[in-house]
């Protein structure tokens, strides 16, 4: 079980009003300049903002699949599950299973995000409801399977920079372009904005690497 304590989170506010800046600048800066060099500050970091960007567009069928049904969008039982899961994997890979726990806690919230602006526009849209109904268990799950195993290599390959001083910066600019890239629209930039606060390492752990 995870025995991971909490650590002060940042707030969740102050990224998704940076994104929303960035996110703005990148069409410009990627017709302007060559396609090699866009947002070339944060490319460490790209790979793993796209894996958050390919997690909150599965947060679409997550919401088709539970939508009408009595399967809650909060699922306490299986996020503690996955949770304790992925702080295991983390000891073995050589992360500080605290600050992975933190990084997909974001992910589940960023989650959460989508599938509840799903729900409300489904309820005020009724023509925009989804026709068919996805299987959570059989589709859904064995797709974000692979992002957590993909997540858990990308975090312990950009430990690094994550560790770094500018790693917020780089943040910022890889989300931006990861945004871009796929094509997210105002309420998955909202997602990916709260995916953001703990995928930096702490203060404390870049002050020690100073």
């Amino acid at each position: 079980m995870c025995t991971a304590t909490a650590r002060p989170r940042r707030s969740s506010e102050r990224p998704v009003a940076l994104l929303f800046s960035a996110a703005a600048v990148v069409p410009a800066v990627a017709q302007s300049r060559p396609a090699g060099s866009v947002l070339s500050a944060g490319r460490e970091l790209t790979a793993l903002t796209d894996l958050f960007a390919e997690r909150l567009l599965v947060a679409d069928k997550v919401a088709a699949a539970k939508y009408g049904t009595d399967r809650p969008i909060d699922d306490p039982a299986r996020e503690r599950k996955i949770l304790d899961d992925v702080a295991d994997r983390a000891v073995g890979l050589g992360l500080d299973p605290d600050v992975v726990v933190a990084v997909f806690g974001d992910q589940i919230e960023a989650n959460k995000v989508v599938q509840r602006g799903l729900y409300a526009r489904w309820d005020a849209h009724p023509d925009e409801r989804p026709t068919q109904r996805p299987d959570l268990d059989k589709d859904i799950r064995p797709a974000l399977d692979r992002i957590t195993t993909q997540l858990l290599g990308t975090l312990a390959a950009t430990e690094g920079v994550r560790s770094s001083r500018s790693c917020e910066v780089r943040l910022y600019g890889a989300a931006a372009r990861s945004a871009y890239g796929h094509e997210l629209d105002v309420l998955h930039l909202k997602g990916m904005g709260r995916a953001l606060p703990s995928a930096c390492a702490p203060e404390n752990a870049r002050d020690e690497q100073a």
